[in-house]
Formats: structure tokens, C-alpha cells, sequence
């Protein structure tokens, strides 16, 4: 297992976007790749959980968080949760979305350095579209809290493609709909389950370590892993990649 020093810093990365010159859209994952949203989404999912009695009342760990919920879709969540109660599962999941919702709304911030990212692909006029596994009214609210209706042209929903992540549908839907291309597009990414449908769609991903192991992350294959967007590592690349456009 790589060290945490060792896979943020790791000086590889600058060439890995230089082959998509000249850059032609960026995509985004929501929560946990905008913001830091996964603290309420397991604050939300442990504390009703707790109050059904679920795992014999004991809180669920942030291990288990990890590993059955963050990333996933609804549907993946709600059978591993209720195996025996689909049904049931499935009107959990959507009253735990009602108390998150309430929740984002009281307290979600855009994580570090995205203002400056958002600017640098504004300048560039960038085509750009959320893809998220979160049904619609969370991504709907979450970009409309952080301010980024006006920018995305487009949000695709894992719910309303064929598969959701980790399938590369909603990331390849991304791209129809900006009519841009695999070859010049990549995606940031905070979870294995969304770097894998990057991935299997075609393009590089940059892997946001906001809670996710690095380990697990890695595993996923990102191009590299950064802390935010203020990570200067983020920036080498970008400017690498300028570089090999303006040829």
C-alpha cells in the first residue's frame, strides 16, 4: 500500500493528460468531488439506521460506509442494506435523501480551490457536465447550493442511464450531450465506483482523496490522486497540458 505521501506526490502525473490536447470538456462527479458531502450522507444513513434497529442498534463504522454506500447507486445500496425487504430498502434510501437534503442545505461548501478551477475552465470555454449516481433533486440542489447552475451544460443522473456507475453509461452520456469527445475530455472523481466508470468510458480520471482511501482509490486506476483543487500537483498538469495544445 503506497503511503499517503508517496501516491499524492507522485511526480508521474504531469504527463498523463498531455496526450487530450487540445482540451475539450471536463466532467465532474457531485459529492465528495465538489464538495464534501460524505460526512452528512453518513451522518444521515447511521443515525436512521440506528433507529431501526439496524446491525442490532450498534452505529454503523465509517468502514462500512465505505465499503457498501459511498459512490453507489440507490437501488445497490437499498438491496445490501434490506437483502430481504427490496421494497423496503428502497423507501429507506429515499427518506434518508429527504434528511441529507436538509442537511446540505444548512451546511455543504465547495471544496478547496474549485472557484479558481471553475474560473481556469471558464476562460478556456471549456464545455463541462456533473455526473453523479445521487438521484436528481440531490445533484439539482447541490449545484444550485454551490453556486453552479450556470456552469455545468449539462447533469446526468446514474438513475436515468442503463447502469449506473460503476458502468461507464452516465459518463459516456456526458459526452453526448456535450457532444465532446473520450480523446480530449477527462473526469475528477472521488470514489472507486465513479473512477471505474471514467475509466471504462475511455478517459483519464483524477482521483479526489477527500475521504476515500488512497489505497482503494488507486486500485480504481485514476491518472493521479490529489487532496483538492488547490493541489499544485492539479496544476502542473494543467499547465503541462496547455503546453502540448499550444504545439
Amino acid at each position: 500500500m503506497a503511503s499517503s505521501a508517496n501516491s499524492l506526490n507522485d511526480s508521474s502525473s504531469k504527463s498523463s493528460l498531455t496526450k487530450l490536447a487540445p482540451l475539450e470538456a471536463v466532467l465532474f462527479d457531485i459529492d465528495g468531488t465538489l464538495c464534501d458531502s460524505d460526512p452528512l450522507h453518513y451522518y444521515a444513513f447511521r443515525e436512521m439506521l440506528q433507529e431501526i434497529g439496524f446491525n442490532g442498534g450498534v452505529p454503523i463504522t465509517e468502514e462500512f460506509f465505505i465499503d457498501t454506500v459511498a459512490g453507489k447507486h440507490n437501488d445497490d445500496i437499498a438491496l445490501a442494506l434490506f437483502p430481504d425487504d427490496f421494497q423496503r430498502g428502497l423507501k429507506f434510501v429515499d427518506d434518508k435523501e429527504a434528511l441529507f437534503r436538509k442537511l446540505a442545505a444548512e451546511q455543504v461548501k465547495p471544496l478547496n480551490g474549485l472557484d479558481k478551477l471553475r474560473k481556469w475552465i471558464e476562460d478556456r470555454g471549456l464545455k463541462r457536465a456533473a455526473v453523479t449516481n445521487a438521484p436528481r433533486a440531490n445533484a439539482e440542489l447541490m449545484v444550485s447550493l454551490l453556486g453552479l447552475s450556470d456552469f455545468f451544460q449539462a447533469v446526468i443522473i446514474g438513475g436515468e442511464c442503463e447502469h449506473a456507475k460503476p458502468h461507464p453509461d452516465p459518463y459516456l452520456k456526458g459526452l453526448e450531450a456535450l457532444k465532446a469527445s473520450k480523446d480530449h475530455t477527462f473526469v475528477f472523481e472521488d470514489s472507486v465506483s465513479g473512477i471505474k466508470a471514467g475509466v471504462a468510458a475511455g478517459m483519464p480520471v483524477i482521483g479526489l482523496a477527500t475521504r476515500n482511501p488512497e489505497h482503494l482509490l488507486m486500485e480504481a486506476k485514476p491518472a493521479f490522486l490529489i487532496k483538492d483543487y488547490a493541489d499544485p500537483k492539479l496544476w502542473a498538469a494543467l499547465e503541462e497540458l496547455e503546453k502540448a495544445g499550444a504545439h
